[in-house]
């Protein structure tokens, strides 16, 4: 299992802490993000940061995120631009695009033609910085991309796919119905839990993602146990943004236990 560990999972800690801890969990990487109430890489030049990576013996899987991507603009541009070129310096595989998720764009038709239009605008910028780029469905009811497949077919009819791969996310896949898993297609992994029991499926949020536990609701095993036996071997990585996950005390604890509930649970329904 190639865990790894998103930095919304544990917002608080500084960038050092947020290495330290990924790597005595025994992660294979991690997830740097753009979004939080700090600098990228808490102002660290990003070349500086990508080598306090490497020489923890982590990987940097990922750098989220450019929000808004299928609404195209000269601003969308600047921002993948932005984007690209700390990925690169700091050695990062892949960017995150996110798309837009406040209820507009949601047409049929009107949806698929703002995604071809950006992912063919991004494309030639990926060729120049040799660089892939990971898209996450959201599977808000609010989402302007909430299929997997969708974006599978719109990435094929750009003959893009050597540049574009999918999130799967347990969370944003339950929430958007299931429907098929495209692993050979698939980036990363990003698992949460919802133990909540009193929320129907239409309304959990992002604030209800904690860790995985026996009481989750997502079928996290489940889906991960599908894309192993399907074929997929790369990172699964830990994403939560409930605020009792980013205020807990000793998050190393508390991951650790549930990474190891999520094997155990692996290895039994291999057996």
């Amino acid at each position: 299992m190639k865990f790894a560990l998103n930095q919304m999972t544990v917002r608080r800690l500084d960038f050092t802490a947020f290495l330290d801890l990924a790597r005595d969990l025994g992660c294979a990487g991690i997830e740097v993000r753009n979004d939080l109430d700090r600098p990228l890489f808490d102002g660290i030049d990003p070349a500086e940061a990508g080598a306090m990576i490497r020489a923890r013996g982590l990987r940097l899987f990922g750098m989220s995120e450019v929000y808004a991507f299928n609404s195209w603009s000269d601003e969308i541009r600047a921002k993948v631009e932005t984007i690209l070129a700390a990925a690169k310096a700091s050695g990062a595989e892949t960017i995150s695009l996110i798309p837009r998720n406040d209820g507009t764009q949601t047409g049929n038709g009107e949806r698929q033609a703002n995604l071809r239009i950006a992912l063919k605008e991004i494309l030639p910028m990926l060729d120049a910085a040799d660089m892939t780029a990971l898209v996450e469905p959201l599977g808000f009811g609010r989402s302007s991309l909430r299929s997997k497949q969708e974006l599978v077919e719109v990435i094929d009819a750009l003959h893009a796919a050597h540049r574009y791969k999918l999130v799967h996310d347990t969370f944003h896949h339950t929430l958007a119905d299931g429907g098929p898993l495209f692993p050979e297609q698939t980036g990363i992994v990003h698992i949460s839990g919802v133990v909540d029991p009193s929320l129907s499926v239409d309304q959990m949020e992002d604030e209800h993602r904690v860790l995985v536990d026996e009481k989750d609701r997502l079928g996290n095993i489940e889906q991960i146990k599908a894309l192993l036996a399907a074929g997929y071997d790369g990172a699964i990585s830990y994403e939560c943004f409930a605020p009792e996950i980013h205020a807990l005390a000793d998050p190393q604890t508390a991951l650790k236990r549930s990474f190891d509930f999520i094997t155990s649970e692996l290895r039994a329904k291999a057996a």
